[in-house]
């Protein structure tokens, strides 16, 4: 038996609608054939978007999306991007197998895309072989209302009115393959980057600057010391952007209980990464004005390419889906330490929300987590403490253990909303809840997504293989009650409270 007390008299932070957040990047096959198949195709589309998965998007609830990159970022030229589709240059991607870059999807159509699935686009632009003027008349070809050579060139390209892009990365992962910057220079160039990156019309800017790999605390102290020690007019920052994939290098599919649990373990390490670099971020910014992001995150399986598969196309296993319900958990009751996150990758690449193959479709359990952990967003963070046994497990032939329950809470008006991550791979769990401080539940119901095999996943062929389905229990009121949680699942229970 767990045990798990609830404290809704002592909700906090607000839960950010951005930490349900996306990521497309031009990679493999996620925007083209992914999102991106062209107005003259047969596959149906609205202006060469495919219609299927905005509808399997929309459905989980996407806040933000970020675009177009990831390592692209840094040498994509937003100017390739605009004008008539069958004028716009065609350029190597340089950094995914040196494909051919036909700039058919571009700003314009990125925008688009946000607005078809209700997220607000976030724009990373480019440092790494950019120039500042370039990022600046990108902010106003997007934003300014009208009556300049780049918003005519704007409304020419079918949007007249301004694309209202607030959130702006300047740069990606510079560290690395965006530039290859030592923490002070690129904050030297963070700077000189973002001080361009200005309000135009009634859109200001909020400004992202490139944090750290997994957990690296000191990049991020160099970071802030150069910027706050330097910069005597201030920061000019409102975000600082971690990325942290939980990589494993075995296959998407096929894997042992071991690997399972060991994936889960490094899943959960996502905690630590959001305690450290708020805590560094907090040394220079105690009144915490400045806002942690995750902006890549997520399950990157190691596999071989494979003939037919697209770059770094993987399965999305029930394994993956406890990874990112654990994963959203996290961000959830660090409610008051993290504004926004983004999922690697929307589609078709690595933890994908949406697999395609030519005209079919397929959702992936991590979608079916999204759309389950929607009510979350915008709630207020509810204190939980679990009380569960541990799981043991062998990984680097040494034994090690995992925690069995994990989970978070929201309320929103009368209604409080648990999600519960049970990792063990065989057994079920009884599991007692009981709220704190007098509040009571009215009534009660369920939602579960498991599968008698952890490998299941969906295929084109059997696109409903794992989808979430309605349990069959019913909570009778009263300020405690009991739930038993299938092996191997992701849970959500909606309780209205009693007033």
């Amino acid at each position: 038996m767990a045990r798990i007390r609830l404290s809704p008299g002592a909700a906090g932070a607000r839960i950010s609608p951005l930490i349900y957040g996306h990521f497309a990047e031009h990679l493999g096959a996620c925007i083209y054939g992914g999102i991106w198949v062209g107005e003259d195709s047969s596959i149906p589309n609205t202006g060469g978007i495919r219609n299927d998965v905005v509808a399997a998007l929309r459905r989980a609830r996407p806040s933000v999306l970020r675009w177009p990159g990831g390592c692209f970022a840094d040498d994509y030229h937003w100017a390739d991007g605009t004008g008539p589709r069958e004028r716009r240059p065609r350029r190597v991607n340089i950094w995914w197998d040196g494909v051919v870059e036909t700039n058919e999807f571009g700003t314009n159509e990125f925008v688009r895309l946000c607005r078809a699935i209700g997220a607000e686009p976030y724009v990373c632009g480019n440092v790494g072989s950019g120039q500042v003027r370039e990022l600046r008349d990108w902010v106003e070809y997007c934003n300014h209302p009208g009556g300049t050579t780049l918003a005519d060139a704007r409304a020419a390209g079918g949007s007249p009115e301004p694309l209202r892009v607030r959130y702006w990365g300047v740069g990606n992962e510079n560290w690395g393959c965006g530039g290859s910057f030592t923490p002070e220079d690129y904050c030297t160039e963070y700077r000189r980057f973002a001080t361009f990156v200005r309000p135009f019309g009634d859109t200001h800017p909020f400004r992202i600057a490139c944090g750290p790999a997994g957990n690296d605390a000191e990049w991020t102290r160099r970071f802030f010391e150069k910027l706050f020690r330097d910069f005597w007019r201030g920061p000019g920052i409102e975000g600082f952007a971690a990325h942290y994939y939980c990589g494993s290098a075995g296959a998407d599919v096929e894997f042992t209980r071991d690997q399972w649990y060991e994936q889960l373990r490094k899943a959960r390490y996502m905690e630590q990464v959001v305690v450290d670099q708020r805590a560094v971020m907090d040394e220079y910014d105690p009144e915490r004005k400045i806002a942690l992001v995750v902006d890549e995150w997520g399950a990157w399986h190691h596999v071989p390419a494979q003939a037919g598969r697209p770059l770094l196309f993987q399965q999305n296993t029930m394994r993956d889906a406890l990874v990112a319900a654990l994963t959203l958990d996290i961000f959830n009751r660090h409610a008051d330490a993290v504004l926004m996150a983004n999922i690697a990758q929307t589609v078709n690449v690595l933890q994908a929300l949406v697999l395609t193959d030519g005209p079919r479709m397929a959702v992936t359990p991590t979608c079916h987590v999204y759309a389950m952990y929607a009510d979350h967003q915008g709630g207020l963070s509810v204190p939980m403490q679990v009380e569960a046994d541990t799981v043991a497990f062998e990984a680097e032939g040494q034994r090690q253990e995992l925690f069995r329950l994990a989970g978070s809470a929201s309320l929103a008006g009368e209604t409080l909303t648990v999600t519960l991550t049970h990792t063990h791979a065989s057994e079920a769990l009884e599991v007692e809840v009981a709220l704190q401080g007098g509040a009571r539940v009215a009534e009660g119901r369920a939602e579960v997504l498991a599968h008698d095999d952890v490998h299941a996943h969906n295929t084109f062929e059997e696109p409903e293989a794992v989808t979430p389905r309605r349990m069959n229990w019913k909570c009778r009121g009263g300020s405690s009650f009991a739930v038993r949680l299938e092996a191997a699942s992701v849970t959500k229970l909606t309780l209205q409270l009693a007033q």
